[in-house]
């Protein structure tokens, strides 16, 4: 079985110019409710990590309980990162689709409130460096307010944001349109440049992303 799906892009325009996507899943083809642009793939999701202006894009949904998201973050992106983000050959963009309840809406809340003080992509991780399996009670207030003291964040103001859930339908929405987009596990992925788009589905191993990454070059060299 494919772990990866191919998406053709039927006009080829610039990234964020906005281009539309067909859908093809293991050669049968199936249809989204609406077409999509890579503007609006990215939108709603976390700051660019690496060049904004990366020829390819890795975008990822996840669930800061789900196991193989943690698993991905702890081996296969480490790798992703020295070899494609830290090159300047992509960038990342995470997207919330919290399938494990009220915490998973949390934590995602709480990144973005550590946004507001410029420290997202160092929250994310101390989540995942703290991740205790799924469903187990650990996030929590407290432990939410300790990840932030560790990345320096300014906690009444974090606080602030947190205790008004300033950014939960932004995380609600990130998981609807998900779900219409056919996301329906964590983690998944768009791999893409402006030609085409990749799916890739769960944790797969770092192999499976440098052959996506060596196809999605080839077409646009």
């Amino acid at each position: 079985m494919n772990n990866y799906y191919l998406l053709a892009i039927p006009a080829i325009i610039g990234i964020f110019a906005g281009f539309y996507l067909s859908l093809i899943e293991n050669d049968q083809n199936f249809e989204i409710e609406s077409l999509l642009t890579a503007e609006k793939l990215v939108e709603n999701g976390s700051p660019i990590l690496g060049n904004p202006n990366a020829p390819i894009t890795i975008l990822e949904w996840g669930d800061y309980q789900c196991t193989f998201c943690f698993r991905f973050h702890e081996t296969s992106l480490k790798i992703i990162y020295e070899e494609y983000i830290e090159t300047g050959i992509a960038n990342l963009v995470f997207k919330d689709f919290p399938l494990n309840g009220p915490d998973s809406v949390l934590a995602a809340e709480a990144s973005h409130c550590a946004n507001d003080q410029d420290k997202y992509w160092l929250y994310h991780d101390e989540l995942y460096a703290n991740w205790a399996g799924e469903r187990t009670g650990w996030i929590t207030d407290d432990s939410l307010d300790t990840f932030a003291e560790v990345v320096k964040i300014d906690i009444e103001k974090f606080n602030s944001c947190l205790s008004v859930h300033k950014y939960r339908q932004k995380v609600l929405d990130s998981e609807q349109f998900a779900r219409e987009v056919g996301i329906d596990a964590t983690p998944s992925f768009f791999v893409f440049n402006d030609e085409k788009i990749i799916k890739i589905t769960g944790n797969q191993p770092i192999d499976v992303f440098r052959k996506v990454i060596i196809e999605l070059s080839n077409t646009s060299a």
